[in-house]
């Protein structure tokens, strides 16, 4: 397996090939949106290497499309190219508390940004948060009808799979090896409800779904080639597509990259601890240092077989700005 010991090399080459810049530790000079694009590229570019056909979907932060913030504005086409789909959090429900109906005025706000990246082929993933069956046929629904792909999670620790419906939305026995014909998706990434994980897989292989969001590891314990190539296969036979969660916009005190000392004397680029998220501490993203660990664990994650990554807090720019 090829390391990042030599890091600052790396990431020059890789900015450098994609038109970026590399940043010093205080950017001051430059929007966060900026460097939060590029680390989005570094991180596809890097994936690509293991394997050119790597997925990538950022989730939220759909600002990023634009070069000036707004729904109507210049297209980031360098962005753009980076990216195969994108993910967006509580669309129709859950955004200003789950199983409640979004605001109609936040859905028209985000689904300006959402139409306009569907009509230049990136695949728009929902995610809401809801449980009462009406809500969740209701979601389903809605994300369809605009073209997008649904999934309404009961749990915004997205531990569990849904009781209802009892089949995926759309299930199908073909197979999927693109975001474009895939038609239902799981997204757990917090398996602490199985006993172990032999128990977490054997219900994944059991499911219909056409694509699926985990994490990398089964409480601190990676998933093996072995095991990912265990959830490429429907329970009805056709093949699907796995994806690996991954937050780039923060550090999270229960993984393996986590140094105890950083509670303590923490390093330059790690922020004061998320109130609503504990264990989760925002980062300065366009640093080296944290650029280095994500690439490394970006290429655990391809080397485990991973078919591309589902990446998380994008929109932790917003602190920045």
């Amino acid at each position: 397996m090829r390391r990042i010991a030599s890091t600052g090399s790396l990431l020059l080459i890789l900015m450098l090939a994609l038109g970026c810049t590399f940043w010093a530790a205080d950017p001051s000079d430059t929007l966060a949106r900026d460097r939060m694009r590029d680390f989005v590229a570094i991180i596809a570019a890097q994936a690509r290497i293991r394997n050119p056909a790597a997925l990538i979907v950022p989730q939220n932060g759909e600002e990023l499309l634009t070069s000036d913030g707004s729904a109507e504005g210049p297209l980031t086409n360098a962005y753009l190219e980076a990216i195969d789909g994108l993910g967006r959090e509580d669309l129709f429900y859950g955004y200003e508390q789950d199983n409640e109906p979004t605001p109609s005025e936040a859905t028209a706000w985000m689904l300006g940004y959402l139409q306009r990246a569907a009509l230049h082929d990136i695949e728009v993933l929902v995610t809401d948060y809801c449980w009462a069956t009406a809500n969740v046929d209701n979601a389903l629904a809605s994300s369809e009808a605009h073209g997008f792909t649904g999934f309404a999670a009961p749990s915004r620790e997205l531990d569990e799979t849904p009781m209802y419906p009892d089949a995926p939305h759309n299930v199908h026995a073909g197979d999927v090896d693109s975001l474009s014909g895939f038609r239902n998706f799981l997204y757990l990434i917090n398996p602490h409800r199985y006993a172990s994980k032999e128990a977490f897989l054997a219900v994944l292989q059991q499911t219909d779904y056409d694509l699926l969001i985990l994490d990398a590891a089964f409480q601190g314990i990676a998933l093996t080639p072995a095991d990912v190539s265990s959830l490429k296969m429907k329970s009805n036979g056709g093949q699907r597509l796995v994806l690996c969660y991954l937050s780039i916009g923060e550090a999270e005190d229960y993984r393996s990259y986590w140094d105890a000392s950083w509670e303590q004397s923490p390093p330059e680029w790690l922020l004061e601890e998320n109130p609503n998220w504990p264990g989760n501490y925002p980062v300065e993203y366009w640093h080296p240092i944290w650029q280095a660990i994500i690439l490394q664990a970006v290429d655990r994650v391809m080397d485990a077989g991973f078919d591309g990554l589902y990446l998380d807090r994008i929109d932790v720019y917003e602190l920045f700005e």
